[in-house]
């Protein structure tokens, strides 16, 4: 079931969140979430959705303001990551249309993906749901010792 999250989530997304921090390069950021940071980002503007099996997340979607200042308003960027039970289910995709219908209900015009550029099957998975790259940042990144290009891929909504 897809829905949207509450502080009382954010534990298991504190969960998801973490495990890909520490050991994946699906985020460049090494420095691990706490509960109360994530709660703390569940807001009116910052929409967040989760994908339960009722009893625990599986997974969570959410978006942002790509940029800041007002001129980027109608432009978000969006994380999503699942938990290793919920992937090739298709949870991705009914969390990231859902999280799309949310945006696009919005008033946003395009969705915005940063994808780390070793990660093909996420670059793979944007593409079947309708995103484009649109630019290669080489070595933006740097995590487990070495530099990782992004790939910046659009959704116009």
């Amino acid at each position: 079931m897809i829905r949207p999250a509450t502080a009382s989530d954010a534990a298991g997304i504190a969960a998801i969140w973490n495990h890909a921090i520490r050991h994946t390069t699906i985020t460049f950021n090494p420095v691990e979430k706490t509960e109360t940071e994530v709660a703390n980002l569940i807001t009116p503007d910052t929409p967040c959705l989760v994908l339960t099996d009722g009893a625990r997340v599986l997974g969570f979607a959410r978006y942002s303001q790509f940029r800041g200042g007002d001129g980027y308003r109608f432009s978000v960027e969006h994380t999503i990551n699942l938990h290793s039970d919920a992937h090739g289910t298709g949870a991705g995709r009914d969390l990231l249309d859902a999280l799309s219908k949310l945006a696009k209900d919005a008033g946003k015009h395009t969705m915005y993906a940063g994808v780390c550029a070793e990660n093909q099957g996420a670059v793979d998975f944007h593409v079947k749901v309708g995103f484009t790259i649109v630019a290669v940042l080489p070595e933006v990144g740097h995590k487990f010792g070495r530099w990782l290009d992004l790939v910046l891929m659009q959704k116009r909504l």
